[in-house]
């Protein structure tokens, strides 16, 4: 086994150490961790309809890069591509994306819970 493919074997093995959930939960920010990713969401949303054409009319990159952009929300099921002759209509999943904002909050629920002194004081301080 090289070298490299021992650093991947072991990252995948301590993925495996977490549940589902927190997989999940972590692939799910990756995908949204890209303006470019968020932007095209964002645009989804507010067009409130599919789309069919070329989203790089709002987004400021090139196809190529859009598209890899598109595979990424399309694999997480964030969005779905249909294809409509010789373009693709791209919509919200709006039921994967309800799911995901669940897992979300049901993750930061007991941290919000938490009262332990005004955290508001302990963030701005540690960050100076």
């Amino acid at each position: 086994m090289t070298y490299v493919c021992a650093i991947k074997h072991r990252a995948m093995i301590k993925k495996e150490n977490f549940d589902s959930e927190l997989q999940d939960l972590a692939q799910f920010a990756k995908v949204l961790s890209h303006p470019a990713r968020l932007a095209i969401l964002k645009y989804l949303a507010e067009t409130k309809t599919c789309i069919s054409g070329d989203i790089t009319e709002v987004i400021p990159l090139s196809r190529t890069t859009v598209s890899q952009h598109l595979k990424e929300l399309k694999d997480m099921g964030l969005i779905h591509g249909e294809i409509d002759g010789i373009k693709v209509n791209y919509c919200l999943c709006c039921s994967s994306i309800d799911r995901y904002l669940k897992l979300l909050e049901g993750f930061f629920e007991p941290i919000k819970a938490v009262n332990v002194g005004d955290c508001s004081t302990d963030c701005h301080s540690a960050s100076k």
